[in-house]
């Protein structure tokens, strides 16, 4: 074949010039085709909003892109094979349209028609195949050059490659023969080229056919053009071993399904189904042993509901976040937690407290919010971001008194983030809220355990911290509460990080008095500790616990050795891409602020499926 070809070149510069560039006019051949797997699998592509997107990737230092995007089930591009320039011997249909799709998208889309050589920046006059390329450009416009400006005349190639290549040729020639624009030397020499390359000709054609039959297959019974569907199922047996509260060890769980739709390849509308049946364990704590499967119990039967409705979208260079329910303050803005935080799910910290600040547990519901870029800080601190939210619930959708957007519960949010460097972020927050009487001030908009139901649905924290009114106060009275906190993430290196963070809230009883409260917390990670994909985490801190409490009526302080003291540690082991397992234990001591009950021990093993 070589004694063949080199002849050829001797003959006729167009068959030379042939052989340089196949590899170029491939892209043309295979961008004929147009069949990337990815695409057929997802119409559109996902978008991603850090805190929306960019918040929460570079205002959070990117210390786990994984952990900070704002919803847990995220839509990932599928990833392209790496390119081989060795063709196994018995290629499967996918390999070979991988192939061709990257040889379409190796230095990006092919610029079209080269009119004159020296459009080439790296082709000289001393290159000893200028000429031929020359008569390319010149005679027979068969020659097509990158973005860049460049030829790339020195790149391998293999068979197939070529063999697209000179197909390509062969339909620009095949308009010049009509034209008369070949004479018979040179046809002859095309036709033994044409003989040469027969059976890979063949080949391509046949399996591009085939998978063009199988993409439009795809196509008409695929699930949504505009749809995508994730998954995450989650196992836990997970028990108390020294309190003197009597607990079984009990198998648990909860199942979300989330459909990510986008309209435009620049939003995103999240309709998630929940259900669950993951009830706390008893440890006469308050709120404190608060699990991230246990947000979201639908009962011991299961029941499938719709906990959570939103859409992003991008309004100038500011991100854009409505919610139509389950919302929570979380979902748009950043917490600077990196590996603890899953947004409730499966693969970060066990406990809603290691998860991020109480701070973002104050409120939840119906609203909306906009992350907008701080200018004239970038100037000073790098990549800065001002962001404010409204939500407003339970009782959003209820006309009644007391209820509705404005009349009832909401909590409005802003928080300012910045960078130092790029392996420091920093975060400050300001949440007022408004909590009906009886409502729990952490209760993500009532959306937490019922193991208070006189006390409210609250997240984390004491009984107290959630409702200080219940002190002294003959009757409940509504609470109006201005909370301010500080978050920081620190990256040591590129498996370590450290991040912590501390609140304080004060609670004003309506014609009651008032109250203070107080927490904090910090932990250090460690990523891929052992293989790629598992986190140990370490987590301490003390959960939200009222400090002081004054109504006309009595008069609480609390004492040093009351604090409510929690340590976490866990381990998720990253089995497959799709499974981990993330044995664990939480130390509970002084539960609900009073040291005269037992410290609880919780132990957990708690398996994730996603899907």
């Amino acid at each position: 074949m070589s004694k063949l070809l080199w002849k050829s070149l001797l003959i006729s510069p167009a068959v030379l010039g042939v052989t340089l560039v196949a590899s170029t006019v491939g892209v043309r051949a295979a961008d004929s085709a147009n069949l990337p797997i990815a695409d057929t699998q997802a119409a559109t592509p996902e978008v991603q909003f850090d805190g929306v997107a960019d918040i929460k990737v570079s205002e959070e230092i990117a210390v786990n892109p994984e952990q900070l995007t704002p919803a847990s089930l995220e839509v990932k591009p599928e990833a392209q094979p790496t390119l081989a320039q060795a063709v196994p011997a018995t290629p499967n249909d996918a390999e070979i349209l991988n192939q061709i799709n990257d040889y379409s998208r190796e230095g990006g889309n092919s610029s079209g028609q080269v009119t004159s050589v020296g459009q080439l920046r790296d082709v000289s006059p001393g290159d000893w195949a200028f000429e031929a390329l020359r008569s390319l450009v010149e005679r027979y416009g068969c020659i097509a050059g990158y973005p860049d400006g460049t030829f790339r005349g020195n790149r391998a190639l293999t068979r197939y490659e070529f063999a697209a290549g000179l197909n390509s040729c062969l339909n620009q020639i095949e308009r010049l023969i009509g034209t008369g624009g070949f004479d018979d030397t040179e046809l002859v020499t095309l036709r033994r080229l044409i003989q040469e390359f027969e059976a890979e000709l063949a080949t391509l054609g046949a399996r591009v056919d085939n998978l063009e039959g199988r993409v439009a297959f795809l196509e008409d019974n695929q699930f949504s053009t505009t749809t995508k569907l994730r998954g995450e199922v989650i196992f836990a047996l997970t028990d108390e071993f020294n309190s003197d509260f009597d607990n079984n060890t009990v198998f648990q769980n909860r199942v979300r399904l989330e459909l990510n739709t986008s309209f435009t390849g620049q939003d995103r509308l999240v309709t998630r189904l929940a259900a669950g049946n993951a009830e706390l364990l008893n440890t006469g704590a308050g709120f404190e042993s608060t699990q991230t499967f246990n947000i979201g119990d639908t009962d011991p039967d299961n029941d499938v509901v719709v906990d959570w409705l939103a859409y992003y979208f991008t309004f100038g260079s500011s991100k854009v976040y409505l919610a139509g329910a389950g919302g929570i303050h979380s979902d748009y803005v950043p917490t600077l937690n990196p590996y603890f935080e899953d947004y409730d799910g499966g693969n970060g910290a066990l406990s809603a407290f290691a998860s991020e600040s109480p701070i973002y547990r104050i409120g939840g519901g119906g609203g909306a919010a906009v992350s907008l870029g701080a200018g004239p800080l970038e100037r000073v601190l790098g990549p800065s971001t001002l962001t404010i939210g409204y939500l407003a619930g339970p009782g959003a959708d209820n006309p009644g008194e007391d209820f509705g957007i404005f009349n009832g519960e909401y909590a409005a949010l802003a928080q300012l983030n910045f960078n130092l460097g790029d392996r420091i972020a920093i975060g400050a927050t300001y949440v007022h809220g408004y909590h009906n009487a009886g409502s729990a001030i952490f209760d993500i908009g009532g959306g937490g355990a019922d193991e208070f139901p006189n006390f409210g649905d609250g997240i984390v924290g004491t009984v107290l911290a959630n409702n200080p009114g219940s002190f002294g106060v003959g009757d409940r009275v509504p609470t109006v509460t201005n909370s301010y906190g500080v978050q920081a993430a620190l990256r040591l290196s590129e498996n370590i990080s450290i991040s912590g963070y501390g609140a304080y809230t004060d609670a004003i009883l309506i014609g009651r008095g008032g109250s203070e409260i107080w927490t904090y917390g910090a932990g250090v990670a460690f990523a891929d500790l052992g293989k790629e994909g598992n986190v140990l985490g370490i987590f301490g801190g003390v959960q939200p616990y009222a400090g002081n409490i004054d109504t006309p009526s009595a008069n609480f302080r609390r004492s040093n050795d009351e604090l409510p003291w929690h340590v976490e540690a866990f381990y998720k082991y990253q089995l497959t891409d799709n499974i981990s397992f993330t044995p664990g234990v939480i130390w509970l001591m002084n539960p609900n602020q009073n040291n005269g009950n037992e410290d609880a021990v919780i132990g957990t093993l708690r398996t994730t499926f996603t899907f």
